[in-house]
Formats: C-alpha cells, structure tokens, sequence
C-alpha cells in the first residue's frame, strides 16, 4: 500500500506575493513526490494566514484524509510547554530554577547535589538520557508514572559535571514533569490545562492517552523496508510525560506562540529566562537564532509514526509549523524553507539540487573525524552507497557532491563546505543549517 498525497487545503494572503505562495506549494509537494511527508502546515503573520495545506491521510486503513483540524502528537514540541510550566510555578513563588534539585526531592542521589532546575531545562544536569538506555525498547510499552520512570535513570552515572557541557536529555525533562506535580500538588495534564490551553483557548490540544477517544487524531506512520507506508511501533503515551506526551493542531500552536509571547503565559521576566541562550544556544525548552536577520524560537519533536517542527519570529509575528504522521527527517527542512519563502527570500528545493559524480577515491579524501569547538563530533565515512555523515550520535545521513568542495543532504536543509589542502584532502568544513554556521576540523588520523 503506498501512502496516497491528498491536497486539502491552499490559501495566500497578503504577506508576500502570490508566487510565494505556490513556491510554498512547491515546498510540501517536493516532499509528497518523494514520499517525504503526509501531515498539515501552516505559516501565519499574527492570525492571518499565509499559507497552509494539509496532505495525505490521518488513518490510511481507513481513507481518512489529513486536514487543517487533524492533532498529531507533537515529540519533543512538549517540552516548551513543561519549560513554561516550570517558569509559572518560579512565578508562584512555589521553586527557583536556580534551586538545586536535592531541595525538592528528598532522597536525590548524591550525584544529583549539584544540578539545579536551571540544568535540566537547558539540557546541561549530564543525566543520561533514559530513551537511550538499551532496556528502552521493552520500557516504553509500560504503563509508568513519571516517578516509576525517574527510578530507571537516578542512579545512573552523570555524564559530565552539571552546567559544563550540552547533552540533549529526556530524563531532564521528565524530571522536570516530575517536580512540576510533586510542586503543584496537580497531574501535569492538569496544571496544562488549567493555566496554558484553557486561557489559550488550546481546545484542539492535551495530553495523548491510548485509551482515549480524541477525536481527528492522527495515526501514526513510518516505512518499512520496501519504502511503503505501516503502522509505526507502539509507545505507551505515559512514558514520554514532560518530555514529549502532548498532542496539538497547526493552528493551536500558532495560538501558543502568540500568547506566549504576547504576555498571555508568562511575566516579560520569565520569558526572557525562557529564550535567553545557554550552551547551543537552547535556553528553556526553545532554541534560539537567527536566519537571514530575522530572531527566532524553534524546536523539533519526533516520536512514533511523528515529527514535527515549530518555528515563531518574535519581531515579525511569524509562526511556521509542520506536522508530520509518517516519520521522517524532513519537518525541520520544511519549515525553514517555507519560513524563508515568507520572509520574500529565495529557496533551492532539495529536488533542485543537482549532484555531480565523483569516483570512490576522491570521496575517500573526505572521510575522517571531525570536531566542532565545545560541541558534537561529525564522522564521514565512505560507504558502499556513498559518502555518509553522522552528527553526533543521530542516524547517519548520506551527504551528495554538488561540488568539490560543497555537498548537500536530501532530507535536511543544510550544507557541508569543505576546505581541501593541495593534495584534495579536506581538512574542514562549515555546517550551515537554519540560519547558522558551525566550523569543523578534522581530527589526526588513528
């Protein structure tokens, strides 16, 4: 069964001209051609919108198409949402995120005396994160509270002194779900709902059960190894919690955005904690840039059969969102692309970028360790499919010529250009992603 592209829903307002808005189009059916993407988008300038369509099928047993009121669940879109929630208790005098986290819980390890709330939402406390543990395949089709779950990583080994490094950590954040209903005395689900999508007006968002009846919910979808579409593996929704459990519409977190910076969540004091950089520039919940000279708040979320992206230009009251119920490495391209094509710039599709051939000895010049100052290491290695790279410890992604010294991903919006030594070897190269750049070295020979 392949996964049928169904196109729901266009619109174009004023922002911008009309070809940016069939070029937006270009965007989401690039994706849909090569079977990138099924799931909803929207791009609005305050509550007007510029752009939003929705494609293929929320449950494709069923020929339920998606569309602009289908709910995905979000991944680690969440954690914005926990980031604020901790921030609305320091504002109710309830804890400080610069308190250590032994003061509001008892019986914490040794291990944990010098990590402040502060670390945990910036991804720096050196927790290992639990969904990396080998024993998380069986853990996550558990029923588990969130204290069942801090039981599986407390005794665990930090992995570097709290505030030196960034490690991105879903048991931080659980831990954060975790202090916010021991603090709050309310379930998280709770204490959302009460203080963020009830005055919001969130009514299309909440936290995901299995056993609930949520209307327009999306199932969720991954490929198998013939490419077609099925159904993605199960998780039991209680163990994502504060770090990944909610579920939303394109427009609900558009709405998000706007209140949260338009005064309605927080203090102007809070929100400044919220998206002020720490280490890879994360501050709380949100990683903070710029693309093109234009201030940004962004996060990404995947989770079984779903990946998401949310974008919001605080200057220009510019919110793009994409939603995806089949996995995939694309959201975060898309939602670049489209946020570019809003701001009146110009965009190459990932389908317009054109490789050259290169023979396996001249690809081999590349390969080798490479090292960022203070952060991730990216391998390169040549492989019978071609040359491949892998950031860190993420999935390796093949990495196409465009020229000797430039290559490209096809799933992600980035670029890697390379400086060569007058032999043809590389000796570095400069990542540019989403308005940024890293420079990386290559390390000695082993």
């Amino acid at each position: 069964m392949r996964l049928l592209p169904i196109l729901m829903l266009m619109a174009a307002c004023a922002v911008g001209a009309e070809p940016d808005a069939a070029r937006m189009d270009a965007v989401v059916a690039s994706r849909v051609e090569a079977d990138q993407f099924s799931g909803s988008v929207l791009v609005q300038r305050g509550q007007e919108t510029i752009f939003a369509k929705s494609v293929g099928w929320a449950n494709a047993e069923h020929d339920v198409p998606n569309r602009a009121e289908t709910k995905f669940r979000i991944g680690s879109i969440t954690k914005q949402f926990t980031a604020a929630a901790v921030l609305l208790l320091e504002e109710d005098g309830k804890l400080r995120v610069q308190d250590p986290v032994s003061v509001h819980v008892a019986d914490a390890p040794e291990a944990w005396k010098g990590i402040r709330i502060h670390h945990l939402l910036s991804h720096t406390s050196g927790i290992p994160s639990f969904t990396s543990f080998p024993e998380y395949r069986e853990l996550k089709l558990t029923e588990m509270s969130a204290a069942d779950i801090v039981k599986v990583f407390r005794d665990k080994p930090l992995e570097f002194e709290p505030g030196t490094r960034f490690q991105y950590s879903n048991s931080g954040y659980l831990l954060l779900g975790f202090l916010v209903e021991k603090i709050s005395g309310q379930s998280y689900e709770e204490l959302l709902r009460s203080r963020i999508f009830g005055p919001l007006e969130m009514k299309n968002s909440g936290y995901d059960h299995n056993r609930a009846i949520v209307t327009h919910r999306a199932a969720g979808y991954t490929r198998g190894p013939d490419g077609n579409p099925q159904n993605a593996d199960y998780i039991n929704m209680s163990v994502p919690h504060a770090a990944g459990g909610l579920y939303s519409t394109t427009t609900d977190l558009c709405r998000w955005v706007r209140g949260l910076f338009g005064g309605e969540v927080l203090s102007d004091a809070s929100l400044k904690k919220m998206i002020t950089a720490n280490l890879e520039s994360y501050g709380y919940g949100l990683v903070t840039g710029k693309s093109s000279g234009h201030t940004f708040v962004a996060h990404g979320g995947g989770i079984e059969g779903f990946n998401t992206d949310l974008r919001y230009f605080p200057d220009e009251q510019m919110c793009v969102t994409v939603l995806s119920n089949v996995n995939t490495s694309a959201t975060g391209a898309m939602a670049d692309e489209l946020a570019k094509l809003a701001f009146g710039e110009q965009v190459t599709l990932h389908s317009e970028r054109k490789e050259i051939p290169l023979d396996s000895e001249t690809l081999a010049k590349y390969a080798g360790v490479y090292q960022s100052d203070g952060g991730p290491t990216m391998t390169i290695t040549l492989e019978d499919a071609g040359l491949m790279s892998r950031l860190g410890n993420q999935p390796k992604l093949q990495i196409y010529p465009e020229s000797k010294t430039t290559f490209f991903p096809k799933e992600v919006a980035a670029e890697l250009v390379f400086s060569i030594d007058v032999a043809g070897n590389a000796t570095g190269f400069v990542l540019r992603q989403a308005g940024r750049e890293r420079q990386f070295m290559r390390g000695p020979e082993k």
